[in-house]
């Protein structure tokens, strides 16, 4: 395998160089060296963004993914810490869509005024009040 340098790999990975130096900073990635002025990096390095990309995605901080890499730069992955975030995920999807049910409850509302929509009040009374987030489908 050859070397990319920071142009290609972020036109492979489709992350601004931008990014991929603050990623450098936190340690995530490590340039191979340069040519001229231009980071290199071994090509693998697209795998190991995609994994910080997914990671990410997943809703891990910086901090959480870079701890899911052993000193050499492999991936070592707690599958605990997977299962729960998979669960926090779950908590959020259920969330979400009670929040998007009562939107599309409110926006069928006959109601002249949204704050006329009873349903609508509720929402609104459901978040003005702190309950949890997931429970708004009750006001629906």
């Amino acid at each position: 395998m050859s070397d990319l340098d920071i142009g290609e790999v972020a036109a492979q990975s489709g992350l601004p160089a931008s990014t991929l130096r603050y990623y450098e900073t936190k340690g995530l990635i490590h340039p191979v060296g340069r040519n001229g002025l231009r980071r290199q990096y071994r090509a693998d390095v697209i795998q190991t963004l995609g994994l910080i990309t997914l990671g990410r995605d997943a809703g891990f901080s910086l901090n959480e993914v870079a701890a899911m890499f052993a000193a050499d730069g492999q991936p070592d992955i707690n599958r605990k810490r997977l299962n729960a975030k998979a669960d926090e995920l779950d908590e959020t999807i259920k969330r979400l869509s009670a929040v998007r049910d009562g939107l599309r409850c409110v926006a069928g509302c006959s109601a002249p005024s949204h704050l006329e929509c009873p349903s609508f009040l509720r929402l609104i009374a459901a978040a003005t009040k702190g309950r949890k987030r997931k429970s708004l489908r009750d006001y629906r």
